[in-house]
């Protein structure tokens, strides 16, 4: 029975824990209880682990407290989604504990797993049973117990996984919506195989072959892996123009379509803003100018961004570099980063003012780290940021307090569709408070629809989906399934009607062509007589169709 560990030892059993939790998070999937194909859990786990193991391996720990300090800082970077977040919390009270301990025997490793719980359970705001906040309480509990009957590292590691394990069984009951699904909660069954993988390599049981420890993401584009020629349109053109007469700005929606493609335009009273891909920036600026005077322009030749990231892209291949985040000096008061996956989307909210989109979203949910460099990179004040998602807040909210220089508001943000009522209710002149209040109620007003389809058969609230069902998610609730796509989207044009929608704004996804985007507007036109409905390309992946309805 081993009786301590020291550094070297603690940081193996993270790297082995890592591979673990690799081999095994497909599995921690599909535990999801929705058969929606965004089942994330295991992912997002992996990948934050996966940061501090590739930490570790760079560095030659000697005390635990080292090691785990390692591990913590790396793992809060690392972070994704909820799950990857309250696992690095749990790590990081693991590591205030073990700060000054140059070994660890079964009291410490007690003593640093309750700290890593209380961590957890102190920044969530409403911590549910039956997730792995519980498995690890309750692991934590029974781990202070076997310290007191043995106190052999290796003894107590043992009796926190075997409670762990008897709780994540009973999760199901715990939780309705876990039962419901008849499954055990996929954090959970995280955390139990990190125990398992550190107990494992304590006993020294092989890492599974064929696993990477830190697998490699691509961080971004290749931008050389196409041609300039592919831009059909060359000119990216922006303009705010006054209204000073009574043209109706739906003329100028329809003139600026037929001039290119990639167009936003929205407005109020007083102003008209607009965005689009054009040949013919000159056309379109004259024409701007017959509904007021322009107040703002920009254009850019994308073919030449395109051949400057291509090259900069050949340039530093070969190179090795080192995360380094400068912080951009303030150079105006308001700054937006959002996250949305898709180049449609992207466009949308880059349009908007939004000086970083991160991309991610559904099954991609990017870490604290890279949420943290784009807001370090935007120069401004007082940096808003957008998740857009409900698994991407909690990464977000880390990034509050690593951020010296600029004051960083999270939006509660959980669509795109939010994101994007939020950013058009920005007025650049106001308060801070006054922004945040109008932003955060713009949010509220949108309902958010989207289409996907059934990852596998299941059974939800008594209606059985099968396997490749279409589903209809209304605010991220089930609203319907459905085998013929067409009568799903005649359900949400007639719950968008029944919501009196005056705006609805189709964004169709990866896979889907243009005509087909079309003939769903005609649906919704059919359905919504007197709502303005409009058809962009969001290139989002899993979701046919994003839909969002004010």
């Amino acid at each position: 029975m081993v009786q301590f560990i020291d550094g070297a030892m603690l940081a193996r059993m993270i790297i082995h824990a890592s591979a673990s939790l690799n081999a095994e998070k497909q599995k921690i999937n599909e535990l999801n209880v929705f058969p929606v194909p965004d089942g994330d859990t295991g992912t997002n786990m992996g990948l934050t682990l996966s940061a501090a193991a590739a930490e570790l391996q760079k560095k030659n720990p000697t005390t635990v407290g080292q090691a785990a300090s390692a591990n913590a800082s790396a793992m809060l970077r690392g972070a994704r989604g909820n799950s990857g977040v309250i696992l690095s919390l749990i790590f990081r009270g693991f590591s205030k504990a073990l700060k000054e301990k140059e070994t660890m025997d079964g009291i410490d490793l007690a003593e640093g797993l309750n700290a890593g719980v209380a961590a957890a359970y102190k920044a969530v705001m409403k911590p549910a049973e039956g997730t792995v906040l519980t498995v690890s309480r309750l692991a934590g509990e029974r781990a202070t117990r076997a310290a007191e009957e043995n106190t052999a590292v290796e003894y107590v590691l043992e009796s926190a996984i075997l409670q762990a394990q008897q709780t994540l069984a009973e999760t199901t009951d715990m939780n309705p919506v876990l039962k419901k699904a008849g499954v055990v909660d996929a954090g959970g069954m995280g955390f139990l195989v990190i125990l398992q993988g550190m107990l494992d390599e304590l006993r020294g049981v092989a890492m599974p072959e064929g696993v990477d420890v830190a697998p490699v993401q691509k961080e971004k584009a290749d931008f050389a892996s196409f041609e300039t020629g592919e831009i059909t349109f060359g000119y990216c053109t922006e303009f705010i123009c006054s209204r000073d007469n009574n043209k109706d700005p739906n003329d100028l929606r329809t003139f600026l379509d037929g001039m290119g493609d990639s167009l936003v335009l929205v407005e109020d009273d007083e102003i008209i803003k607009a965005h689009v891909h054009t040949n013919h920036p000159g056309k379109v600026l004259e024409e701007a100018l017959t509904y007021g005077g322009l107040l703002m322009v920009k254009v850019e030749n994308m073919r030449e961004q395109h051949t400057e990231l291509a090259e900069g892209a050949q340039t530093n291949a070969s190179e090795e570099t080192e995360s380094v985040m400068e912080d951009a000096a303030p150079e105006k008061k308001y700054g937006f980063v959002a996250v949305a996956a898709g180049d449609g989307l992207a466009k949308v909210f880059q349009d908007l003012g939004v000086d970083g989109v991160i991309s991610g979203g559904q099954t991609m949910n990017p870490s604290t780290e890279d949420i943290l460099r784009q807001i370090k990179k935007t120069p401004a004040e007082v940096v808003y940021v957008l998740p857009n998602n409900k698994n991407i807040i909690m990464a977000a909210q880390q990034c509050v307090d690593l951020v010296e220089n600029k004051q960083v508001i999270v939006l509660q943000a959980k669509t795109v569709a939010q994101g994007i009522s939020a950013m058009i209710a920005v007025d650049p002149d106001g308060e801070i408070q006054d922004n945040t209040e109008a932003m955060s109620e713009a949010m509220g007003a949108v309902t958010t629809m989207e289409i996907t389809y059934a990852a596998r058969d299941s059974e939800f609230d008594g209606n059985a989906i099968k396997e490749g069902d279409y589903l209809a998610l209304v605010d991220n609730q089930l609203f319907g399934t459905e085998k013929d796509l067409d009568a799903i989207l005649d359900k949400l044009a007639n719950e968008a009607n029944d919501r009196d929608g005056e705006f609805i704004n189709i964004f169709y996804g990866e896979g889907v062509d243009q005509a087909a985007a079309e003939a769903a507007a005609a649906r919704f036109e059919a359905i919504c007589p007197d709502a303005e409905i409009s058809v962009l390309e969001g290139g989002q992946p899993v979701y046919h169709y994003l839909i969002s309805v004010e």
